[in-house]
Parts: C-alpha cells; sequence; structure tokens
C-alpha cells in the first residue's frame, strides 16, 4: 500500500463515482478501478457495493475515515518540508464570500502581496456554507464566512468586521421616506435575496419569521451590483452591509438602517485545527489579526 493507493479510493468516496474521480485526479478509468481493486485484495475486503448505484461497505466506511488522517498527516509532513526549503513561496488557497468578501479583505490582500511577492493567492468566491466545507475537506487553506460560531470543534476563527445590514429600496417608495425601518414594516415587500449557499440567507429569513412574516423572495443573486440594480428596476427590496449599501447612494435608491440589532454581517476568517499550516498561511494569519487590531484601534 502506498499514500497514491488512499488517495484515490478516497476521491472516489467522495465523488461516488469511478468516472469522476478518474477526471478530477486526470487517471484512466481502468487504471484508477485496477488501484482501487489492488487495495481491496491488499485488506482481505471490499470497499464498495459497485451496483447500479456505488456505495460504500461497512469496513469501506471505516477505511474512509482512517484513510483522511493518513491523508491529513501526509499533507501536513510534505506541507511542513515544503515551509522549511521554502521559506517565502509557495501559494495560499482562500475562500471569500462573492457579495461581501472583497469589500472588506482587499486591503489585506494587498499588504500581503507587497510583503510576499512570490506566494501566489488563489481566490475561490462561493458562499460560506461552500468555505466551510472547504476548509474542512482541505481544497481551502482557510476563508472568510458570514456569522462565526461561537465556538467550534472544527475551526479556529478569528472575526474580521461587524457590520449592520442595511435596508435598500427605491427612491420612490414611502418607504424611503423613513429615518428607520422595522423588519416587520417589510411583511408586504418582495425580497432580492442572497443565494441559498450564503449563510446570510438563512440568517434574513430566520429573522423574518421571528419578526412575524415568511419573505416573498423573487430574486436569489450572489452579485451585489445585481442586488442594487433590481432594487433601482423597483422589482424589490435588499438587505445589504453597510459598507456596501453606501455604494448605492448615488443611484435612485435610498439606504435606510433597520431597528433589527441580530441583522449584522459577522465576518472572520476560519481554518482548520489540528492541522499544519506553511508560513505562507500563518503569515496571512497574522497580518488578518494585526488588521483587526489596527481597525478595531482606529474606530
Amino acid at each position: 500500500m502506498d499514500i497514491r493507493h488512499l488517495q484515490y479510493f478516497t476521491e472516489v468516496a467522495k465523488q461516488m463515482s469511478f468516472t469522476k474521480a478518474a477526471s478530477t485526479l486526470h487517471v484512466s478509468q481502468p487504471s484508477l478501478s485496477k488501484t482501487v481493486k489492488q487495495l481491496e485484495t491488499e485488506l482481505g475486503v471490499p470497499l464498495f457495493y459497485r451496483s447500479k448505484v456505488l456505495q460504500l461497505t461497512d469496513a469501506g466506511e471505516a477505511v474512509l475515515a482512517n484513510a483522511i488522517q493518513v491523508l491529513d498527516a501526509f499533507h501536513n509532513l510534505t506541507a511542513e518540508l515544503d515551509d522549511i526549503t521554502n521559506v517565502k513561496k509557495g501559494k495560499i488557497r482562500i475562500g471569500i464570500p462573492p457579495i461581501t468578501g472583497a469589500a472588506f479583505f482587499s486591503k489585506i490582500i494587498r499588504y500581503y502581496r507587497d510583503k510576499y511577492p512570490e506566494v501566489d493567492i488563489l481566490l475561490s468566491e462561493v458562499g460560506s456554507k461552500m468555505i466551510k466545507q472547504g476548509v474542512e475537506d482541505g481544497s481551502l487553506d482557510f476563508g472568510l464566512v458570514c456569522n462565526l460560531p461561537v465556538e467550534s470543534s472544527q475551526f479556529h476563527t478569528l472575526k474580521v468586521v461587524d457590520d449592520p445590514l442595511m435596508l435598500l429600496v427605491h427612491k420612490d417608495t414611502s418607504t424611503a421616506a423613513k429615518d428607520i425601518v422595522h423588519l416587520g414594516e417589510l411583511q408586504d415587500e418582495p425580497f432580492i435575496l442572497y443565494r441559498e449557499d450564503f449563510t446570510l440567507h438563512d440568517r434574513i429569513i430566520e429573522e423574518c419569521r421571528a419578526a412575524g412574516f415568511q419573505p416573498n423572495i423573487v430574486c436569489h443573486s450572489s452579485h451585489r451590483d445585481f442586488m442594487m440594480e433590481m432594487v433601482e428596476a423597483k422589482v424589490g427590496v435588499a438587505l445589504l452591509p453597510s459598507q456596501i449599501a453606501r455604494e448605492a447612494a448615488d443611484k435612485n435608491i435610498a439606504v435606510l438602517p433597520l431597528s433589527h440589532p441580530n441583522l449584522r454581517l459577522e465576518l472572520g476568517l476560519v481554518w482548520k485545527k489540528n492541522k499544519y499550516l506553511a508560513f505562507s498561511a500563518r503569515e496571512f494569519i497574522s497580518m488578518s489579526r494585526d488588521y483587526v487590531k489596527e481597525t478595531v484601534r482606529l474606530s
């Protein structure tokens, strides 16, 4: 058995398809099937039920749980060795939410690039739910997520932003004349909301239900400019963090505060516990901590 056997088996188990796993691993399907079969022969147990739908056997479930730990340990070892030989080189993989991530994180990224120009920063724009999954499965080194958990057995966390959501409505509506808006006053309004893979999507719906109504969602989006355009076109109302909402001030849009303190963007950095982080990743976290301290000092 070598590490490749476990890598191939784990990818098949993740995809639940030899065809998809072969494509991801960039190997031929016959070669992949042969490698997994060799692993089964060596262990003396079948790892998959090979019916119309591929399924793990009980033995396969047990091997998968241990294979993930072995692969994590192997990744930590290779990362530490690479750290020793390439102190200021490498790459870091970061997940950021499309609507909120870049607006709040661009300064940190710029400072980091200036200090470590030889480190590649690979950004993936996805919702917070997928970012947590990516950090957990190792496809991301860390990521920005909305509404950080107070405690987590899986992740280390660092709060970066705490920003209230504000209401965006067209200037021609009666709501635009208000000084402040209560959430319950929006029960008859159509909502332009974040996509379902965004944590704020669930948070807004929960708070609306707590206010006594189910929001009428007419549009989902992951692009803030599109959400603003829909408000400007009188399609509905939107809730955006204040730092982003202010960008709509020059449009035919009124930006109003909400009397609802629970509707906030709590944006933070998460990274996996018990995982070795390369020097490049540790430096990024350190710079993020310094940025937060400086922001607090100036506020």
